[in-house]
């Protein structure tokens, strides 16, 4: 028997020690005689923030750079850590005291970091799990698939755990760099890094951003994630008719993969910026973020300033609300998923480009765990046993069936890219629309639901089913 265990959101705290900093310098350049005054290293974030990574084993306070006429910015570089899927939470005892069944395969699932392949022609047949995609035919879909352009040419940048890029069902959706030569270890586009050629790995500084595996001890006790990545870009662009798995919201938009978070769980503020800059900058119109948390960001000015370069190009991006509050894994009887007075970032960050999703069940209910707001949160779309890909030709809405014992895709890191697949196909149908335009239209591509009023901004779920 093997257990494949899966995550659907994540969560950022401060990074605690002062190891490590964040630094804007005033002018752009480091001053020629920083490290002489404070030693450690520095790195850059990305050229867009003009920011470093400052790093020493000594450590300091930030109130100790603060005198230092230099520097225009210096904050703590946030961990991020992962919230754990709720219904694997409910079951986590259970599943720990199974790892002494000697039938349980306890390694890894699938071969890491493979090379990447070329994409090959597929027969045209229709896709045999479609039936249990429950998802994309409460909202319309398959409707959207016949009156639109599916999402063709609009790129979409999976900021997240990485992705399956030789998938069966994602590698000829995979984003190229056109500019870019595969092996010659030659920066050929100037862009910064070499051989980028369906994204970058900002966890492990390279070129391939694969949706690494875990053992299974090492998921229940360290958090590990592995398939999240993979599994958001499977509900926003795996292939339609191909006679593989189901299919994506938009099947012919294009993944970009960009991966900050690693197999442990563990990512970091300036990974998430070097991920959101390099989207930017090489032609994402939509990033989808399924990851966020309660307070830590919003005091995190760099990563602000990455959502407002976003913005200030047009790059929509789309956040999950959040699976509870953070002490909801204890809470038996329920959640106080209310945002509004407690905000969660980057759903929340008050930018034109950002679209925040909640999560509803398939009784077009809020989903239990969900988080929502009013004022913060704009949309909701399907949370709960959402079937997708997963690495090495797989695909899943369960992760663990033993009976009583279940574990299912869950939370609103599934239900955001419905939206950002919505987008995708939104865009391609009008290409001319300004990004704020396209999340016009999203607000009226919806349908109200009385268990969603006063609770999502737009009182609704994603709805493609008129367009």
């Amino acid at each position: 028997m093997r257990l494949w265990i899966g995550f659907v959101a994540l969560i950022a705290v401060p990074l605690f020690g002062a190891n490590e900093l964040l630094i804007k310098f005033k002018d752009g350049r480091v001053p020629v005689d920083f490290l002489a005054r404070y030693g450690g290293t520095l790195s850059s974030i990305s050229p867009d923030s003009q920011a470093y990574k400052w790093t020493s084993p000594i450590g300091a306070r930030i109130d100790e750079f603060q005198d230092d006429s230099s520097i225009a910015l210096v904050q703590k570089n946030h961990a991020i850590h992962l919230m754990s899927n709720p219904s694997l939470e409910r079951n986590r005892a259970a599943l720990l005291k199974l790892l002494d069944d000697s039938g349980i395969e306890r390694g890894p699932a699938y071969e890491d970091n493979p090379k990447i392949e070329n994409p090959v022609e597929s027969s045209q047949i229709e896709d045999p799990q479609l039936s249990e995609a429950w998802g994309l035919s409460q909202v319309g879909v398959p409707n959207a698939w016949k009156q639109t352009q599916q999402g063709s040419s609009v790129v979409v940048a999976v900021s997240d755990t990485g992705v399956d890029y030789n998938h069966e069902d994602l590698i000829k959706n995979m984003w190229r760099n056109p500019a870019e030569t595969p092996g010659d270890g030659i920066d050929n586009d100037g862009n910064g890094y070499v051989d980028d050629i369906v994204g970058w790995d900002f966890a492990k500084k390279d070129a391939l951003p694969y949706d690494l595996s875990m053992s299974i001890g090492d998921i229940l006790f360290k958090g590990g994630n592995p398939g999240h990545g993979s599994h958001v870009s499977g509900v926003i662009a795996s292939q339609l008719n191909n006679g593989k798995g189901a299919a994506g919201v938009a099947p012919k938009a294009s993944i970009m993969a960009v991966r900050f978070i690693s197999e442990e769980g563990g990512g970091d503020t300036a990974g998430a910026i070097g991920a959101i800059d390099y989207a930017v900058k090489n032609g994402a119109q939509v990033i989808n973020a399924s990851w966020g948390s309660e307070g830590a960001e919003e005091g995190d000015a760099l990563l602000r300033e990455s959502i407002q370069r976003a913005e200030a190009k047009g790059v929509i991006f789309v956040a999950a609300a959040g699976n509870g509050r953070s002490n909801g894994m204890t809470e038996p009887t329920g959640y106080n998923n209310d945002t509004d007075p407690k905000p969660v970032y980057p759903c929340a960050y008050p930018y034109t480009n950002v679209v925040c999703v909640a999560a509803t069940a398939n009784t077009d209910t809020l989903a239990p765990f969900s988080n929502f707001g009013k004022k913060t949160v704009m949309v909701a779309a399907p949370g709960i046993k959402i079937l997708s890909t997963v690495p090495g030709n797989r695909y899943q809405h369960t992760i663990i069936d033993l009976g009583q014992i279940k574990v299912t895709w869950d939370g609103t890191s599934m239900s955001a890219p419905f939206v950002s697949g919505a987008l995708a196909v939104l865009i391609s149908q009008n290409p001319s629309s300004t990004y704020t335009e396209i999340i016009e239209k999203l607000t009226q591509t919806t349908l109200e639901l009385s268990d969603l009023k006063g609770k999502v901004g737009t009182d609704a779920r994603l709805d493609l089913g008129h367009l």
